[in-house]
């Protein structure tokens, strides 16, 4: 396997591909170095193209990515009847050749395929995105039955690395009391949060049960990933689905 791309076990419709990045095999210095793709992190914009490029061509893409401005909201944008700013944190397309993209160094990447290969969609869901809802924004607008959605978790910090105030806590509980499981105490009066076990709960309060992925963390294999939480000024990996 490439080192630049994620080794991940996901089970595919047929016509339908998906990738992760890794920070691994770029030309950006540091503190980028050396994939990022991100052109809003104060990297070298020639560096980021050069490497915006290289995923073009690495992955064969049929179309340059869709990239988003993300902004932890829940707009959910179509990549085939977008123009202008991108500003949004999901999209979703049914589109031979549309790229739908996302980038994370934390927050938690969710790629969707219907189970026919016919819709499929990407959402970047930091914990403010998550309790907004990105997550049922993006499967209302694939417009098909939960159970017939497939859902893959990236990689995102962990519970062990993602501490967070009695405010994120007491947002999630709001909504769902039973996400007290999804915090832990620890020893400075705070919680540590699962990003990864909030999403779930979400999508299977939402019907969406086949859901794989959610355990590797960015904050813990520096090698691979870039951490927000961890290195302050960084690049950005991509998570990336379409149809070809």
């Amino acid at each position: 396997m490439n080192p630049s791309l994620l080794d991940f076990e996901w089970s595919l419709p047929p016509g339908v591909h998906a990738a992760f990045t890794t920070r691994i095999g770029g030309v950006s210095t540091p503190p980028w170095d050396s994939f990022n793709l991100a052109a809003h992190v104060g990297d070298d914009p020639a560096h980021v193209e050069a490497n915006r490029m290289r995923l073009m061509e690495l992955l064969a893409l049929p179309d340059s990515p869709f990239w988003l401005e993300q902004v932890h909201g829940t707009d959910v944008l179509n990549p085939a009847a977008q123009s202008g700013r991108c500003v949004g944190d999901a999209s979703i397309t049914d589109t031979v050749g549309k790229v739908c993209v996302v980038m994370v160094a934390d927050c938690l990447p969710v790629l969707f395929a219907t189970r026919d290969g016919g819709r499929v969609g990407a959402a970047h869901a930091g914990w403010r995105g998550l309790a907004a809802g990105v997550l049922e924004r993006t499967v209302s607008a694939l417009a098909a039955p939960a159970h017939e959605l497939k859902a893959w978790l990236g990689p995102a910090i962990s519970r062990e690395h993602f501490e967070v105030g009695d405010e994120v806590r007491a947002t999630f509980l709001a909504t769902d009391a039973n996400a007290v499981d999804c915090f832990e105490p620890n020893s400075r009066g705070r919680w540590q949060a699962d990003l990864a076990g909030l999403a779930r709960r979400r999508l299977a309060a939402l019907g969406v049960t086949d859901v794989s992925g959610g355990e590797r963390c960015t904050f813990a294999d520096r090698g691979r990933f870039f951490s927000h939480r961890r290195d302050g000024k960084g690049g950005r990996m991509a998570a990336l689905i379409w149809k070809s």
